[in-house]
Protein backbone atom coordinates (compact mmCIF):
# COMPACT_ATOMS: atom_id res chain seq x y z
CA UNK A 1 0.00 0.00 0.00
CA UNK A 2 1.28 3.44 -0.95
CA UNK A 3 -1.01 6.37 -0.21
CA UNK A 4 -1.01 9.69 -2.03
CA UNK A 5 -2.45 12.40 0.22
CA UNK A 6 -3.23 15.70 -1.49
CA UNK A 7 -3.37 18.83 0.69
CA UNK A 8 -0.88 17.11 3.03
CA UNK A 9 0.20 20.40 4.64
CA UNK A 10 -3.43 21.15 5.50
CA UNK A 11 -5.09 20.46 8.85
CA UNK A 12 -6.70 17.09 8.06
CA UNK A 13 -4.15 15.98 5.43
CA UNK A 14 -1.28 16.43 7.88
CA UNK A 15 -2.96 14.42 10.67
CA UNK A 16 -3.84 11.67 8.18
CA UNK A 17 -0.27 11.43 6.90
CA UNK A 18 0.95 11.12 10.49
CA UNK A 19 -1.49 8.26 11.10
CA UNK A 20 -0.49 6.30 7.99
CA UNK A 21 3.21 6.79 8.77
CA UNK A 22 2.62 5.48 12.32
CA UNK A 23 1.29 2.30 10.69
CA UNK A 24 4.49 2.14 8.60
CA UNK A 25 2.59 2.79 5.36
CA UNK A 26 4.37 4.76 2.63
CA UNK A 27 2.93 8.23 2.12
CA UNK A 28 3.41 10.57 -0.84
CA UNK A 29 2.17 14.05 0.01
CA UNK A 30 1.45 16.97 -2.25
CA UNK A 31 0.42 20.53 -1.43
CA UNK A 32 0.55 23.87 -3.24
CA UNK A 33 1.24 25.70 0.06
CA UNK A 34 -1.05 28.57 -0.92
CA UNK A 35 -1.35 31.62 1.33
CA UNK A 36 -5.07 31.38 2.15
CA UNK A 37 -3.75 31.16 5.72
CA UNK A 38 -0.27 31.06 7.33
CA UNK A 39 2.21 29.22 5.09
CA UNK A 40 4.47 29.01 8.15
CA UNK A 41 1.87 26.89 9.97
CA UNK A 42 1.69 24.58 6.94
CA UNK A 43 5.48 24.24 6.84
CA UNK A 44 5.57 23.56 10.59
CA UNK A 45 3.06 20.75 10.07
CA UNK A 46 5.22 19.29 7.28
CA UNK A 47 8.28 19.44 9.55
CA UNK A 48 6.47 16.95 11.84
CA UNK A 49 6.29 14.40 9.02
CA UNK A 50 10.00 13.64 8.67
CA UNK A 51 10.22 9.94 7.83
CA UNK A 52 11.99 7.73 5.27
CA UNK A 53 8.46 6.57 4.36
CA UNK A 54 7.33 10.11 3.45
CA UNK A 55 7.94 11.99 0.19
CA UNK A 56 6.67 15.56 -0.28
CA UNK A 57 5.92 17.35 -3.57
CA UNK A 58 5.23 21.10 -3.77
CA UNK A 59 2.65 20.89 -6.50
CA UNK A 60 -0.76 22.21 -7.54
CA UNK A 61 -3.54 19.84 -8.63
CA UNK A 62 -4.45 22.31 -11.38
CA UNK A 63 -1.03 21.58 -12.98
CA UNK A 64 -2.06 18.40 -14.82
CA UNK A 65 1.30 17.52 -16.43
CA UNK A 66 3.22 17.73 -13.11
CA UNK A 67 0.50 15.68 -11.43
CA UNK A 68 0.77 13.00 -14.12
CA UNK A 69 4.57 12.89 -13.68
CA UNK A 70 4.11 12.39 -9.94
CA UNK A 71 1.75 9.43 -10.51
CA UNK A 72 4.18 7.99 -13.08
CA UNK A 73 7.11 8.26 -10.69
CA UNK A 74 5.48 7.26 -7.38
CA UNK A 75 2.82 4.76 -8.56
CA UNK A 76 0.50 5.17 -5.54
CA UNK A 77 -2.08 2.43 -4.87
CA UNK A 78 -4.57 4.62 -2.96
CA UNK A 79 -5.38 8.33 -3.23
CA UNK A 80 -6.87 10.49 -0.47
CA UNK A 81 -7.88 13.93 -1.72
CA UNK A 82 -7.81 16.54 1.05
CA UNK A 83 -6.65 19.37 -1.23
CA UNK A 84 -9.27 22.06 -1.73
CA UNK A 85 -9.81 25.74 -1.41
CA UNK A 86 -11.61 25.64 1.93
CA UNK A 87 -13.99 28.04 3.64
CA UNK A 88 -17.62 28.98 3.06
CA UNK A 89 -17.23 32.73 3.59
CA UNK A 90 -14.12 33.09 1.42
CA UNK A 91 -15.98 31.48 -1.50
CA UNK A 92 -18.27 34.50 -1.58
CA UNK A 93 -15.29 36.90 -1.94
CA UNK A 94 -13.02 34.82 -4.18
CA UNK A 95 -15.06 32.31 -6.21
CA UNK A 96 -12.44 31.72 -8.93
CA UNK A 97 -9.95 30.04 -6.58
CA UNK A 98 -12.64 27.41 -5.81
CA UNK A 99 -13.12 26.64 -9.50
CA UNK A 100 -9.36 26.11 -10.00
CA UNK A 101 -8.69 23.98 -6.90
CA UNK A 102 -11.95 22.17 -6.34
CA UNK A 103 -13.13 21.59 -9.91
CA UNK A 104 -10.16 21.75 -12.31
CA UNK A 105 -7.79 20.20 -9.74
CA UNK A 106 -10.24 17.42 -8.87
CA UNK A 107 -10.86 16.61 -12.56
CA UNK A 108 -7.09 16.26 -13.08
CA UNK A 109 -6.88 13.94 -10.08
CA UNK A 110 -9.73 11.76 -11.36
CA UNK A 111 -7.99 11.40 -14.72
CA UNK A 112 -4.76 10.28 -13.05
CA UNK A 113 -6.64 7.83 -10.80
CA UNK A 114 -8.29 6.36 -13.87
CA UNK A 115 -5.15 6.03 -16.01
CA UNK A 116 -2.93 4.72 -13.22
CA UNK A 117 -5.52 2.14 -12.04
CA UNK A 118 -5.83 3.45 -8.47
CA UNK A 119 -7.41 0.87 -6.13
CA UNK A 120 -9.45 3.42 -4.15
CA UNK A 121 -10.02 7.18 -4.31
CA UNK A 122 -11.18 8.64 -0.99
CA UNK A 123 -12.08 12.33 -1.18
CA UNK A 124 -13.16 15.05 1.21
CA UNK A 125 -16.64 16.41 0.73
CA UNK A 126 -18.34 18.59 3.34
CA UNK A 127 -21.42 18.87 5.54
CA UNK A 128 -22.03 22.18 3.74
CA UNK A 129 -23.51 20.20 0.78
CA UNK A 130 -26.69 19.80 2.87
CA UNK A 131 -27.36 23.49 2.17
CA UNK A 132 -31.03 24.37 2.66
CA UNK A 133 -31.95 20.89 4.00
CA UNK A 134 -33.60 21.09 7.41
CA UNK A 135 -34.50 17.44 8.08
CA UNK A 136 -32.24 16.32 10.94
CA UNK A 137 -29.98 14.47 11.34
CA UNK A 138 -28.47 15.01 7.88
CA UNK A 139 -28.35 11.64 6.13
CA UNK A 140 -26.34 10.50 3.11
CA UNK A 141 -29.64 9.07 1.83
CA UNK A 142 -31.17 12.59 1.64
CA UNK A 143 -31.04 14.55 -1.59
CA UNK A 144 -28.55 17.47 -1.49
CA UNK A 145 -29.41 19.68 -4.44
CA UNK A 146 -29.66 23.09 -2.76
CA UNK A 147 -26.18 24.30 -1.70
CA UNK A 148 -25.95 27.93 -0.56
CA UNK A 149 -22.25 28.67 -1.11
CA UNK A 150 -19.91 28.07 -4.03
CA UNK A 151 -17.72 26.04 -1.68
CA UNK A 152 -20.65 23.68 -1.00
CA UNK A 153 -21.52 23.56 -4.72
CA UNK A 154 -17.91 22.63 -5.57
CA UNK A 155 -17.99 19.79 -3.03
CA UNK A 156 -21.30 18.51 -4.41
CA UNK A 157 -19.73 18.72 -7.88
CA UNK A 158 -16.82 16.55 -6.63
CA UNK A 159 -19.31 13.89 -5.53
CA UNK A 160 -20.98 13.93 -8.96
CA UNK A 161 -17.66 13.85 -10.83
CA UNK A 162 -16.38 10.94 -8.72
CA UNK A 163 -19.63 9.03 -9.24
CA UNK A 164 -19.25 9.39 -13.01
CA UNK A 165 -15.71 7.96 -12.91
CA UNK A 166 -16.83 5.13 -10.60
CA UNK A 167 -19.58 4.28 -13.09
CA UNK A 168 -17.64 4.67 -16.36
CA UNK A 169 -14.23 3.35 -15.34
CA UNK A 170 -15.04 1.14 -12.34
CA UNK A 171 -12.88 3.39 -10.14
CA UNK A 172 -13.84 2.77 -6.47
CA UNK A 173 -14.68 6.18 -4.96
CA UNK A 174 -15.65 7.10 -1.40
CA UNK A 175 -16.77 10.64 -0.54
CA UNK A 176 -16.57 11.86 3.06
CA UNK A 177 -18.76 14.66 4.35
CA UNK A 178 -16.85 16.12 7.29
CA UNK A 179 -18.70 18.00 10.03
CA UNK A 180 -16.86 21.03 11.57
CA UNK A 181 -13.44 19.53 12.27
CA UNK A 182 -11.37 21.01 15.10
CA UNK A 183 -8.28 20.20 17.16
CA UNK A 184 -4.51 20.79 17.44
CA UNK A 185 -2.79 22.19 14.31
CA UNK A 186 -6.24 23.44 13.21
CA UNK A 187 -7.08 26.07 10.62
CA UNK A 188 -6.64 29.73 11.69
CA UNK A 189 -9.75 30.78 9.73
CA UNK A 190 -12.06 28.58 11.83
CA UNK A 191 -14.05 29.57 14.92
CA UNK A 192 -11.99 27.74 17.57
CA UNK A 193 -8.74 29.35 16.41
CA UNK A 194 -10.30 32.80 15.92
CA UNK A 195 -12.12 32.73 19.27
CA UNK A 196 -9.07 31.52 21.23
CA UNK A 197 -6.83 34.18 19.72
CA UNK A 198 -9.37 36.98 20.32
CA UNK A 199 -10.14 35.94 23.91
CA UNK A 200 -6.44 35.78 24.81
CA UNK A 201 -5.93 39.24 23.25
CA UNK A 202 -9.08 40.52 25.03
CA UNK A 203 -10.68 41.43 21.70
CA UNK A 204 -14.36 40.82 20.83
CA UNK A 205 -15.38 37.58 19.12
CA UNK A 206 -17.97 37.61 16.33
CA UNK A 207 -20.99 35.51 17.29
CA UNK A 208 -23.11 34.98 14.18
CA UNK A 209 -26.89 34.47 14.06
CA UNK A 210 -26.90 36.05 17.54
CA UNK A 211 -25.52 32.78 18.95
CA UNK A 212 -28.44 30.69 17.67
CA UNK A 213 -26.18 28.23 15.84
CA UNK A 214 -25.50 24.54 16.40
CA UNK A 215 -22.60 22.57 14.97
CA UNK A 216 -21.72 18.90 14.98
CA UNK A 217 -18.13 19.61 16.08
CA UNK A 218 -15.87 16.65 15.29
CA UNK A 219 -12.45 16.17 16.86
CA UNK A 220 -9.56 15.63 14.43
CA UNK A 221 -8.54 12.19 15.83
CA UNK A 222 -12.07 10.92 15.20
CA UNK A 223 -11.99 12.19 11.61
CA UNK A 224 -8.60 10.53 11.03
CA UNK A 225 -9.77 7.21 12.48
CA UNK A 226 -12.82 7.23 10.21
CA UNK A 227 -10.78 8.03 7.07
CA UNK A 228 -8.08 5.52 7.99
CA UNK A 229 -10.60 2.67 8.34
CA UNK A 230 -12.49 3.61 5.18
CA UNK A 231 -9.35 3.76 3.01
CA UNK A 232 -9.03 -0.04 3.05
CA UNK A 233 -12.83 -0.53 2.94
CA UNK A 234 -13.66 -0.57 -0.78
CA UNK A 235 -17.12 0.66 -1.78
CA UNK A 236 -19.24 -1.97 -3.48
CA UNK A 237 -22.15 -1.45 -5.86
CA UNK A 238 -25.50 -1.49 -4.06
CA UNK A 239 -27.45 -4.47 -5.51
CA UNK A 240 -30.75 -2.90 -4.38
CA UNK A 241 -30.13 0.46 -6.06
CA UNK A 242 -33.12 1.44 -8.13
CA UNK A 243 -33.34 4.25 -10.70
CA UNK A 244 -37.06 4.66 -9.96
CA UNK A 245 -36.21 5.60 -6.40
CA UNK A 246 -32.52 6.56 -6.50
CA UNK A 247 -30.57 6.46 -3.22
CA UNK A 248 -28.19 9.50 -3.26
CA UNK A 249 -25.66 7.87 -0.90
CA UNK A 250 -24.99 4.67 -2.87
CA UNK A 251 -24.96 3.49 -6.50
CA UNK A 252 -24.86 0.65 -9.01
CA UNK A 253 -21.20 1.75 -9.33
CA UNK A 254 -18.45 1.18 -6.71
CA UNK A 255 -19.29 4.48 -5.03
CA UNK A 256 -20.32 5.44 -1.50
CA UNK A 257 -20.80 8.57 0.59
CA UNK A 258 -20.31 8.77 4.38
CA UNK A 259 -20.90 11.42 7.00
CA UNK A 260 -18.14 11.71 9.57
CA UNK A 261 -19.47 13.77 12.45
CA UNK A 262 -19.86 13.56 16.21
CA UNK A 263 -23.60 12.81 15.89
CA UNK A 264 -24.24 15.43 18.55
CA UNK A 265 -24.95 19.09 17.68
CA UNK A 266 -23.51 21.56 20.20
CA UNK A 267 -25.01 25.07 20.60
CA UNK A 268 -22.51 27.79 19.68
CA UNK A 269 -22.84 29.37 23.14
CA UNK A 270 -21.90 26.03 24.80
CA UNK A 271 -18.88 25.84 22.48
CA UNK A 272 -17.81 29.38 23.48
CA UNK A 273 -18.30 28.54 27.16
CA UNK A 274 -16.03 25.48 26.79
CA UNK A 275 -13.30 27.72 25.32
CA UNK A 276 -13.74 30.25 28.15
CA UNK A 277 -13.45 27.46 30.73
CA UNK A 278 -10.34 25.98 29.10
CA UNK A 279 -8.69 29.43 28.96
CA UNK A 280 -9.99 30.59 32.33
CA UNK A 281 -11.02 33.83 30.63
CA UNK A 282 -14.31 35.35 29.51
CA UNK A 283 -15.03 36.31 25.91
CA UNK A 284 -16.22 39.76 24.81
CA UNK A 285 -19.08 38.87 22.45
CA UNK A 286 -20.22 40.83 19.43
CA UNK A 287 -23.58 39.43 18.29
CA UNK A 288 -24.18 39.56 14.53
CA UNK A 289 -26.75 38.28 12.01
CA UNK A 290 -26.38 34.99 10.09
CA UNK A 291 -23.64 35.22 7.45
CA UNK A 292 -24.45 34.60 3.77
CA UNK A 293 -23.72 30.96 2.90
CA UNK A 294 -23.91 29.79 6.55
CA UNK A 295 -26.42 27.24 7.81
CA UNK A 296 -27.85 27.56 11.33
CA UNK A 297 -27.44 23.88 12.31
CA UNK A 298 -25.57 20.72 11.33
CA UNK A 299 -26.17 17.22 12.69
CA UNK A 300 -24.65 14.05 11.19
CA UNK A 301 -26.40 10.72 10.79
CA UNK A 302 -23.46 8.26 10.99
CA UNK A 303 -25.33 4.94 10.81
CA UNK A 304 -23.56 3.86 7.61
CA UNK A 305 -20.13 4.63 9.04
CA UNK A 306 -20.84 2.57 12.16
CA UNK A 307 -22.35 -0.27 10.16
CA UNK A 308 -19.53 -0.49 7.57
CA UNK A 309 -16.37 0.08 9.63
CA UNK A 310 -17.60 -0.19 13.23
CA UNK A 311 -16.54 3.30 14.23
CA UNK A 312 -18.34 6.32 15.69
CA UNK A 313 -16.64 9.61 16.65
CA UNK A 314 -17.09 10.25 20.36
CA UNK A 315 -14.64 12.89 21.69
CA UNK A 316 -16.61 15.31 23.91
CA UNK A 317 -16.26 18.98 23.01
CA UNK A 318 -14.73 19.90 26.41
CA UNK A 319 -11.94 17.33 25.99
CA UNK A 320 -11.23 18.30 22.36
CA UNK A 321 -11.08 22.03 23.15
CA UNK A 322 -8.78 21.39 26.12
CA UNK A 323 -6.35 19.56 23.80
CA UNK A 324 -6.50 22.35 21.23
CA UNK A 325 -5.82 25.07 23.85
CA UNK A 326 -2.86 23.05 25.16
CA UNK A 327 -1.42 22.83 21.63
CA UNK A 328 -2.17 26.51 20.87
CA UNK A 329 -0.37 27.78 23.99
CA UNK A 330 2.64 25.55 23.27
CA UNK A 331 2.81 26.48 19.60
CA UNK A 332 2.60 30.24 20.23
CA UNK A 333 4.68 30.12 23.45
CA UNK A 334 1.89 31.58 25.60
Amino acid sequence: MKVLITGVAGFIGFHLAKRFLQEDIKVVGLDNLNDYYSVELKKDRLAQLKSPQFQFYHLDLADDSSLEQLFQKEQPTHVINMAAQAGVRYSIINPKSYVQSNLVGFANLLECCRHFKIKHLVFASSSSVYGLNTKMPFSIHHNVDHPISLYAASKKANELMAHTYAYLYNLPCTGLRFFTVYGPWGRPDMALFLFTKAILEQKPIKVFNHGKMERDFTYIDDIVEGVFRLTSHLPKPNPNWNGNNPDPGTSVAPYKIYNIGNNNPVPLMTFIEAIENALGQKAIKEFLPLQPGDVPKTFADIDDLVQDVGFAPKTPIQEGIQKFIHWYKNYYNI
